[in-house]
């Protein structure tokens, strides 16, 4: 079974989105590449939507493609315990990102 994690992420005010992408390429992708429970990792910035959205705007959204929900929980925890501190604190509005699960539903 496929689990995927979608993150809708808005930056704080003031953020310059070159600063947050750089960190993207130099940090998080380097991070999830060492998690073991991370299978694919990409970010993607949004462009124009089809339609209204409730909740948003958001800037981007993260793909995060695992292995097992719970052991990237407990991995996230520990190995990436000091990127999301960073994320959170220098680049993303904690109250304007999101999450949700996904299974692919198999053809």
């Amino acid at each position: 079974m496929t689990v995927v994690r979608y993150v809708l992420a808005k930056l704080k005010p003031g953020v310059d989105p070159a600063a947050y992408e750089r960190f993207e390429r130099e940090v998080d992708y380097a991070v999830a590449g060492r998690m073991k429970t991370i299978v694919s990792y990409r970010t993607h910035r949004i462009g124009e939507t089809a339609g209204p959205v409730q909740g948003g705007p958001w800037d981007y959204i993260e793909r995060i493609e695992i292995t097992d929900r719970a052991a990237y929980e407990a991995e996230l925890a520990t190995v990436g315990k000091d990127l999301i501190e960073e994320l959170y604190s220098k680049y993303l509005d904690r109250g304007h990102t999101v999450s949700f699960w996904s299974e692919l539903i198999e053809p």
